[in-house]
């Protein structure tokens, strides 16, 4: 039913926290099929807890392949605590070989938020970037840029705008008649920063992961859309056995895939265009392939589902040599929501909401001290019905962002819930664990303050 419906808006402080729901609902795939090397914190508490075709990069890691990552900031706010968990998560890929781009989206601040292009850089540099190399992300494997400065990713959204129409756009954002065009063509930049990574200028045709809260899945539905359709060949399942893959005709590749201006096929460029497939696919070891230029298609009897993404990758490196633009559907991973300092959504337009990391540690202090509690009205009452860890958000924050030991934040889960940690208790922990971790931030944002510039890529220097 309608009503059932959970809405997703990337630009609304209201979000639905009903996550399986939105798993169900959107698509997205849980970790159960997924083995995380080396996983962090977020991955082990759950709170990363969704994906879409992680497994591509965790296979390009597992065989040594290149992969990367995509990140972006909005260079109009402060940078707080809820922005860090991206971070950490981008640390993570970079850890296992992952090279990172980071988007400044300083067009759609200036576009939406009035916030001009100098002071928009300013603030990316000052706010972000400097807090990001505390956070330890690699200079020397990060590129950050600005849109206003990679001509590559406006060409992109406004080449890529033909696969996509105005019903779309209403369907995944909601967009109305009375949608400012700014706030219309702002997802289609978004999709030249998500694809442009793949360019052979940026980095090649590799996997790109884009981690993200659930809020923005709308932009990486519109982005893995518009490049599936974009894409010459398609590999889908066969009525029989095995995989089928077909061509897909379009204006730009009709003649090149054999279709003549006068609606006639020339079977020697059809011809040519099925043995390169069948080259590309024997390389990845198929003995048994099917080619039947006649049909359109080519059926590989013995390829499993296992098989698929090694075949889209072949055949997206042949539409390159043909020409084409070749473009990877990017993967995802999403993470739930830090709870605000109200029991609401962080938000930097809220002060009282979150924890930034420009705050000093007692503006911290004061903030944890007054932050939503999980704890009964009375020590009597909590001592015998014991407090909600769920909600609390002291205890919430050390699981988010300040306490690494997992087996004593069970201890800690276990004693709120029985009674035996009061509000005020729980509260004192997790003042003591953030000002230890912030004094440590500030610490290291002071000496790795001079690598700032490094991190910014040739075109935004």
């Amino acid at each position: 039913m309608v009503a059932d419906k959970v809405n997703i808006d990337p630009w609304s402080s209201n979000q639905s926290t009903d996550y399986s729901r939105i798993i169900d609902q959107f698509g997205l795939s849980d970790f159960s099929n997924i083995t995380m090397p080396k996983p962090s914190h977020l991955h082990r508490r759950g709170i990363v807890f969704a994906h879409r075709d992680l497994d591509l990069v965790i296979n390009a890691h597992n065989s040594n392949e290149s992969f990367g990552v995509l990140t972006g900031l909005m260079p109009s706010g402060r940078m707080h605590l809820g922005h860090s968990m991206v971070i950490e998560q981008v640390k993570w890929f970079q850890q296992l070989g992952g090279d990172v781009t980071i988007a400044v989206a300083d067009l759609e601040s200036q576009a939406t938020r009035g916030v001009g292009l100098a002071k928009g850089r300013e603030i990316a540099l000052q706010e972000y970037v400097a807090n990001y190399a505390a956070l330890g992300l690699d200079p020397q494997k990060t590129n950050v840029y600005f849109q206003s400065t990679r001509s590559v990713v406006q060409r992109l959204g406004f080449q890529l705008g033909k696969r996509t129409n105005l019903n779309e756009f209403e369907s995944i954002y909601g967009f109305k008649g009375d949608t400012n065009l700014a706030h219309l063509q702002a997802p289609m930049v978004q999709v030249g920063d998500i694809l442009h990574p793949q360019t052979e200028e940026y980095g090649g045709l590799r996997p790109i992961v884009v981690p993200v809260g659930v809020d923005q899945d709308p932009h990486l539905r519109l982005t893995r859309g518009i490049a599936a359709k974009s894409n010459w060949f398609n590999v889908n399942d066969n009525n029989g056995p095995g995989l089928l893959v077909g061509l897909s005709i379009q204006e730009e590749n009709a003649e090149i895939l054999g279709q003549q201006p006068n609606g006639r096929i020339d079977r020697n460029k059809v011809a040519e265009v099925f043995n390169g497939i069948v080259a590309k696919l024997s390389g990845l070891g198929f003995s048994d392939i099917n080619s039947n230029p006649k049909q359109g298609t080519i059926v590989i009897p013995g390829a499993t589902q296992r098989d698929k993404a090694k075949i889209r990758m072949k055949l997206l490196e042949l539409e390159r040599e043909l020409g084409g633009m070749g473009l990877l559907a990017p993967s995802s991973t999403y993470h739930h929501f830090a709870i605000g300092l109200t029991g609401d959504k962080m938000s930097s337009s809220k002060p009282k909401t979150t924890i930034f990391l420009n705050d000093d540690v007692n503006t911290i202090s004061k903030k944890i001290r007054k932050a939503y509690s999980g704890g009964q009205s009375t020590i009597e009452e909590h001592r015998r019905l014991g407090g909600n860890p769920d909600v609390d958000v002291a205890y919430q924050y050390m699981m988010y962002f300040f306490e690494d030991d997992d087996n004593y934040l069970a201890e800690l889960n276990s004693d709120y819930r029985n009674g035996k940690i009061l509000a005020g208790e729980m509260k004192q922990i997790c003042v003591d664990k953030a000002t230890e971790w912030m004094t440590n931030h500030i610490e290291l944002r002071d000496q790795t303050n001079h690598l700032v510039a490094e991190f910014l890529a040739n075109d935004s220097k």
